[in-house]
């Protein structure tokens, strides 16, 4: 299939690019490069280096089988004290490429959505039968497109998968995480192992889990790329279709940090603060439905895998 990639010079989305050209694909990545790099992008892509509002209309015309929709921003701090830059960035973005895509006869999308739709959770794991109650501007961007690509399926015809994670972690080959602003616990935590840090922040040691820390869902990036490669052959027309992805245990703070400190042989200092307000002491996906209809399963549901490439990939790239 002939397939556009949203942010496809991002952490994410150049991991998805380089599964699909694997894949035998024929991909075209669609970057403006204010948080991707044009290195990034996968050998044998074309890169598009413009802001998909401008040209999702002419680039589509040349005629594509499938979108795959990384391109977004993404930092649930930033969404609270500038959500007009959220709502336009992502909402009226996602509404152009919507109606690009109807316009032009693309049928399949598939939306790199958030587990963030979810709020706070009233039971754990979270199936996508769950509220959508959403508790930031980042989540309530994202449940908003979800209801449009339903309203566009409905209407059009569209086939659309969204798929929704929480924390995406690891590394494939040349492909990482490079944020400007990070704010992942792995690569943060990695970070003081490179000597780039001198401590772990760690907000509440009295949550009601095993270790009193809060437990997080991680999920390999191969895995959730490979989800996506699933979820385009799996797009039904007329039909949006929902998927969590998750590894279905969750670790909590400190198994992070001592995953990381047997990965990387550093003491990694920590330093205890209080809770921050809002944080929910257990956030898990439940991925039952994916492994069903999608046949997805993680192939690295383990923490230490997941460390593993993330400091391989961070060591190569510490300029």
């Amino acid at each position: 299939m002939k397939l556009l990639v949203t942010g496809g010079a991002g952490y994410i989305g150049s991991v998805c690019a380089a599964r699909l050209v694997a894949a035998g694909h024929e991909v075209v990545v669609v970057d403006d490069l204010s948080t991707g790099h044009a290195d990034a992008v996968p050998d044998g892509c074309r890169l598009v280096r413009a802001d998909l509002a401008d040209v999702a209309d002419p680039l589509l015309a040349e005629g594509f089988d499938g979108v795959l929709h990384f391109a977004a921003k993404s930092l649930v701090g930033e969404s609270m004290l500038d959500p007009a830059k959220y709502w336009h960035g992502n909402v009226i973005t996602s509404l152009r490429l919507l109606d690009a895509m109807h316009r032009n006869g693309t049928p399949r999308l598939v939306f790199s959505s958030s587990a963030a739709v979810y709020g706070e959770p009233s039971r754990v794991p979270i199936p996508e039968s769950a509220p959508t109650l959403p508790t930031n501007t980042y989540g309530a961007t994202k449940l908003a497109i979800d209801h449009a690509m339903t309203s566009y399926a409905t209407a059009h015809g569209l086939a659309a998968v969204s798929l929704r994670y929480f924390n995406v972690a690891g590394a494939f080959g040349r492909f990482g995480e490079r944020h400007t602003t990070e704010t992942h616990l792995i690569p943060l935590v990695l970070r003081v192992a490179l000597g780039r840090r001198s401590h772990v922040e760690v907000f509440g040691t009295d949550w009601p889990t095993e270790d009193g820390t809060c437990i997080r869902d991680y999920i390999h990036v191969t895995d959730l790329a490979d989800a996506h490669l699933l979820a385009i052959d799996h797009a039904e027309p007329g039909q949006h279709r929902i998927f969590n992805l998750g590894n279905g245990t969750g670790f909590s703070v400190h198994q992070v940090i001592d995953a990381c400190r047997r990965i990387t042989g550093h003491p990694i200092p920590t330093r205890l603060s209080p809770r921050r307000p809002g944080d929910p002491a257990t956030l898990v996906a439940a991925s039952d439905r994916a492994r069903t209809h999608l046949t997805w399963k993680p192939d690295h549901p383990h923490l230490d895998p997941i460390v593993h490439d993330a400091w391989t990939f961070m060591q190569a790239n510490t300029s």
